[in-house]
């Protein structure tokens, strides 16, 4: 039986081998925010209730991102002044006009046009699948060859990224996401120098474009003036490191982590097939499932109270995603994946002012990569026991060997 007063869930080990859905469950029930302690000495809230994320999430003000950054951990000074430059760590009113500057590049209407330009990339990593079928079956690891390769690949060629700077700009991802996990991040050098490193080829991108009247996303942020502001080479150049990071890790980890759950579900497998009009709902409940992120830091701007809990003024709060989207106050039958689920207040992609930037791009990719898939393949199965990344940040899976058969 878990006590709460063994309980750690900062230790990335506990999330190699699942959610910790029982250290989660246990902390909603007793101790819904909850005081723990950080390695490295005081501590941190826990809030692992939906509805305590959601008022976090909506009250800016007494909840900052900007103080502190998002990441449980302190981060240096000079770390910590560039991380503030992206949207992710902004408050407002800094926050306002840079995002609707970027929202305004993913309407709709923008991502309606972009549809065909997606599914060719799809089609073309397809392709580069096909082109390995020696039979009817193939082996191949999934994580890499699929669902890694095109968010990469649309996150590129919407910024207009050299296409052999691709793999570079996944690795600058990886290194700043799973730097825990031996077998992603790299040296601690390489892993201090990443976000550095991508800033500054995105400043450089931004200089080469500004005024050039180019149509990539790059040269339609660069180039326009929201509410008489003008996004600057600097801002750019944390705008493209978070656009970048996001774009990889986020659909990267739902299209495995949904598949898998389609494998482990085959009969869901074969209604989406059958019927892919069904995959929007069902895409809402991979992500409640997955759940990109495990959580997103706060620091109180002044004392104040959460659940009745009091918390003091810089106090970091830890609004723990992977847990409030197994509420069971909110969601019925939490446990079960059901791609039929109808109320779905998931939090996959935050809440609040920091909604995920490319929400409904990456939903969009996922529509298109799953409605391709089914199209070619009559089947997938697992070849081996999938592997999770070592991470208490990014809840997603490093390895996943598959067999697919071609039609």
């Amino acid at each position: 039986m878990m006590e709460l007063k063994k309980l750690d869930i900062y230790n990335p080990e506990h999330y190699v081998n699942d959610v910790p859905h029982e250290a989660f469950s246990l902390l909603r029930k007793e101790s819904p925010v909850h005081w723990h302690e950080h390695p490295d000495g005081g501590g941190y809230w826990v809030v692992s209730r939906h509805e305590d994320v959601v008022a976090v999430s909506k009250d800016f003000n007494t909840f900052s991102a900007q103080r502190g950054f998002v990441i449980v951990d302190d981060l240096p000074e000079d770390i910590l002044k560039q991380a503030q430059g992206q949207l992710l760590g902004m408050d407002p009113p800094n926050h306002g006009p840079i995002r609707r500057a970027v929202v305004k590049r993913f309407t709709k209407k923008l991502l309606a046009e972009l549809e065909p330009k997606i599914r060719k990339i799809t089609t073309d990593i397809l392709d580069q699948v096909d082109s390995r079928f020696e039979t009817d079956e193939l082996s191949c690891e999934f994580v890499d060859d699929l669902a890694g390769e095109l968010p990469t690949s649309v996150i590129g060629s919407l910024l207009g990224v050299p296409r052999d700077m691709w793999p570079q700009l996944r690795r600058w991802s990886d290194f700043q996401t799973s730097a825990s996990d031996p077998d992603i991040g790299g040296t601690e050098e390489e892993t201090q120098n990443a976000s550095t490193d991508m800033g500054a080829y995105g400043y450089q991108l931004a200089m080469e474009r500004k005024d050039g009247g180019g149509d990539d996303l790059i040269s339609l942020l660069i180039n326009v003036e929201i509410e008489g502001h003008k996004v600057t080479e600097s801002e750019f150049a944390s705008l493209f490191v978070q656009i970048t990071v996001a774009g990889n890790e986020t659909t990267r980890g739902l299209l495995a982590g949904g598949m898998l759950e389609l494998i482990k579900h085959p009969h869901f497998y074969a209604e989406l097939e059958a019927d892919p009009s069904q995959l929007p709902q069902a895409i809402e409940e991979m992500l409640r499932w997955t759940c990109p992120l495990h959580y997103f830091r706060r620091t109180a701007t002044c004392d104040t109270e959460i659940g009745g809990q009091k918390i003091k003024e810089n106090d970091r709060v830890v609004m723990m995603y992977s847990s409030a989207n197994f509420d069971d106050s909110v969601f019925n039958r939490p446990m079960e994946f059901d791609i039929h689920r109808e109320h779905n207040p998931h939090l996959g992609f935050g809440y609040g002012i920091h909604l995920c930037l490319g929400a409904n791009l990456a939903r969009l990719e996922t529509r298109i990569f799953f409605e391709e898939f089914f199209k070619r393949y009559k089947s997938i199965s697992l070849e081996g026991e999938p592997k999770r990344i070592r991470s208490n940040l990014v809840n997603g899976l490093k390895y996943m060997p598959v067999k697919i058969t071609r039609r």
